[in-house]
């Protein structure tokens, strides 16, 4: 499809975010997650490895953000060190939080930290709806994503001067592609705000990636092949250039690295020769740029209509290949 653009190939330029899934292990278990994260899940880094990625990180100039996912990452134990260690090196340290983990037992300790830290906060929120949200995320979750942002917004997160950041993050119900980022936005200020009294700073929409359990679940709807027809249809080269894997690198919970999150998923790493490549084998992260990037079929899902990242739309406005 690149070629048929005229585009060249697809290569990492300078690692600028450096994306650290510290495992698997989660309040919740959504039927749409990529990272097939939930309860029973054990998976976990280690200190050692957070420690590794921490001197690394200071050796890599041209990273500025560090960018903790899971799972739910703050119950990891190491999750405490990692934001401490990347905010002593000036980095921006933003925490993909589903909300509810606010709210579990034994981690009252956790607004205090993000707050003095100034962590940015990337909050999923599928919708301002509780029954669209309960669909997609289990009884309940609405409700109680509703209280933590409550708690967030009387620490200061979302309002205008406090320099701390809370953004929402919109991904479809189902098997279609996500409206327009800044309509969409709008909207979910509108009924946040007049319905729950919530301010938040910014909407980010994110395309379901037919991997996983979401993909399990397309399959047993027989809308797989349907819904990755849907993704190469409405390919955009206006997206490519934005393409996250273009500067930032994904490192697993077991300290193997790869060009992103849904990579890494996919058990599709960086290699070196015949074997994956970890934090071990480099000094530091500028060692991985220019390298080509590890592409398959899921990648028309960061390329779809206005295309999607972790930060979102890529392109002002969406396009198609038909």
């Amino acid at each position: 499809m690149l070629a048929a653009y005229g585009i060249g190939g697809l290569t990492r330029g300078t690692t600028t975010t450096v994306q650290v899934n510290l495992g698997k292990v989660c309040n919740q278990a959504c039927h749409h997650c990529h990272v097939d994260a939930g309860p029973k899940r054990t998976e976990r880094m280690s200190a050692e490895t957070v420690e590794r990625i921490l001197a690394l990180v200071a050796a890599s100039r041209g990273v500025d953000t560090v960018d903790i996912t899971g799972g739910a990452p703050e119950l990891n134990p190491s999750f405490r060190s990692l934001v401490v260690g990347a905010t002593a090196l000036g980095r921006e340290v933003i925490d993909r939080c589903n909300l509810t983990v606010l709210l579990e037992p034994g981690m009252e300790w956790l607004p205090d930290l993000l707050t003095a830290a100034r962590v940015r906060l990337v909050c999923s929120l599928p919708c301002y709806t509780a029954d669209n949200v309960d669909a997609q995320r289990g009884n309940g979750v609405f409700d109680k994503s509703i209280r933590a942002l409550h708690m967030l917004n009387a620490l200061g997160y979302g309002s205008r001067g406090t320099g701390l950041v809370l953004d929402l993050v919109y991904n479809p119900l189902g098997p279609a592609l996500p409206p327009p980022q800044a309509a969409l936005e709008n909207q979910y200020r509108i009924e946040l705000r007049s319905r729950f009294g919530i301010e938040f700073n910014s909407l980010a929409t994110i395309t379901n990636m037919p991997i996983k359990r979401f993909a399990e679940q397309l399959h047993r709807r027989g809308a797989l092949l349907e819904y990755q027809a849907l993704l190469v249809d409405h390919f955009n080269p206006a997206t490519v250039d934005g393409l996250m894997c273009r500067s930032l690198v994904s490192v697993g919970y077991d300290g193997v690295l790869y060009d992103c999150d849904f990579n890494q998923m996919l058990e599709l790493p960086l290699r070196l020769g015949a074997r994956p490549l970890t934090i071990d084998d480099i000094e530091s992260f500028a060692d991985i740029d220019a390298r080509t990037v590890t592409t398959g079929t899921h990648c028309f899902g960061c390329t779809a209509g206005a295309g999607s990242s972790c930060g979102g739309a890529i392109a002002a406005s969406a396009s198609s290949a038909t």
